[in-house]
C-alpha cells in the first residue's frame, strides 16, 4: 500500500503572517487539528501548526493570540514524504522521530497528509477484510 492510498488529500493551509487568532478561527470552522503553514517562497519549507503549539504558546508562555503569528509559533522545516512511498516506510519514519504527521508531496509541492490515525485505520480496513 503506498502513501497516496491513504493520506488526506484536502490539506488546510494558513499564511505563515496570519495571527494566532486566524489560526484558532481557521481550526475551529474547518473542525481541524492541525493547519499546515505556507511556504514564503518556493524555496522556503512548509511548516505546520497545531493545537499543542498554540496551547503551549498561548498558556505556557502567555502569549497573545493577536500579536503572535503563525509563523512565531509554527514547527519547521516539516518532513515530507512521496506520495510513492510505501505505508510502512512512512509508519517506519513517524515511529523513529516521534511524530504524529508527514506532509506528503509531489514534485515539490504540497499533496496531502499521512497521520498515524491513518495508517493504522488501514491496518485495520486489511485484518479486517482478511477475516
Amino acid at each position: 500500500m503506498l502513501v497516496k492510498d491513504i493520506m488526506v488529500r484536502d490539506v488546510v493551509t494558513i499564511s505563515p503572517l496570519a495571527s494566532i487568532r486566524d489560526a484558532m478561527r481557521l481550526m475551529r470552522q474547518r473542525q481541524v487539528k492541525t493547519l499546515i503553514v505556507e511556504k514564503r517562497d518556493q524555496h522556503d519549507a512548509f511548516g505546520i501548526i497545531t493545537y499543542t503549539n498554540i496551547l503551549k504558546t498561548i498558556v505556557a508562555e502567555e502569549g497573545d493570540i493577536d500579536l503572535l503569528n503563525v509563523y512565531d509559533v509554527c514547527a519547521k522545516p516539516v518532513l515530507t514524504i512521496s506520495r510513492e512511498l510505501d505505508v510502512k516506510h512512512a509508519a517506519r519514519l513517524m515511529v523513529r522521530m516521534n511524530i504524529r504527521r508527514l506532509l506528503v508531496t509531489a514534485t515539490n509541492e504540497l499533496a496531502g497528509i499521512i497521520t498515524m490515525n491513518d495508517i493504522v485505520g488501514a491496518i485495520l480496513e486489511i485484518a479486517e477484510e482478511d477475516v
